[in-house]
């Protein structure tokens, strides 16, 4: 449901529909897993960079048919997004670059102390690093390398899985969303998919009043 058909059904003005929206939203940003036993599968995609309704003085218009974003910096924004095999749980966050110390402290909080959690990564050079920091167990899968899958629980699919569906929720769906709000249309996707089912109203309800119904 667009911004302007909520305003519209319960009777508010679009702005003020927008401002309740992202308000709800913001609440939903910090409700990532925390300590995760088990298998965690973790995976980088990258969403294009976007200053949707942002006023940039020298930035060129996007025209239909013109230059399409490269793999230049800047043109996207790497999210780290992880999943627990099996368990409800999905850490995602926005990282300003995807290097070993990025990955490191995105996980700090969601990998259970004691060697608890078993990382299962693909073969980014930034994972490289969460290889040698103590304490955690990690395997790595890459499919040209390695063929096809062949232990069920040592490989990356799940989160391959999810990086398709934002992909094909925020660029297309949506349409865009501003890089500045990228957090919070995580958050969103988090409370849709929560358990299988999305989160019920009630639910959401109780995440913007600060009680986390996601990731417990």
């Amino acid at each position: 449901m667009t911004v302007r058909d909520a305003a519209e059904g319960v009777g508010v003005r679009v702005d003020t529909a927008f401002r309740s929206r992202h308000r709800f939203l913001q609440a939903a940003v910090a409700c990532q897993p925390r300590g995760v036993s088990g298998v965690l599968q973790v995976g980088e995609t990258c969403l294009p960079d976007s200053k949707k309704g942002q006023r940039c003085p020298g930035r060129k218009g996007k025209k239909r048919g013109g230059e399409g974003s490269g793999r230049r910096r800047g043109d996207w924004v790497p999210v780290l997004v992880g999943r627990g095999r099996g368990l409800p749980a999905t850490n995602d966050r926005v990282r300003e670059a995807m290097n070993g110390e990025a990955v490191t402290d995105a996980l700090r909080q969601v990998v259970a102390p004691g060697g608890q959690t078993l990382v299962c990564t693909d073969g980014h050079s930034a994972f490289l690093r969460l290889q040698s920091a103590p304490g955690v167990a990690t395997r790595t899968f890459v499919a040209s390398c390695h063929g096809h899958v062949r232990n069920r629980a040592h490989h990356v699919q799940t989160a391959n899985q999810y990086h398709g569906t934002l992909r094909g929720w925020i660029p297309v769906a949506l349409r865009g969303a501003a890089t500045k709000y990228l957090p919070r249309h995580l958050g969103w996707m988090r409370l849709m998919s929560w358990a299988g089912r999305g989160a019920r109203p009630r639910e959401i309800v109780a995440s913007a009043l600060g009680r986390q119904v996601i990731n417990r």
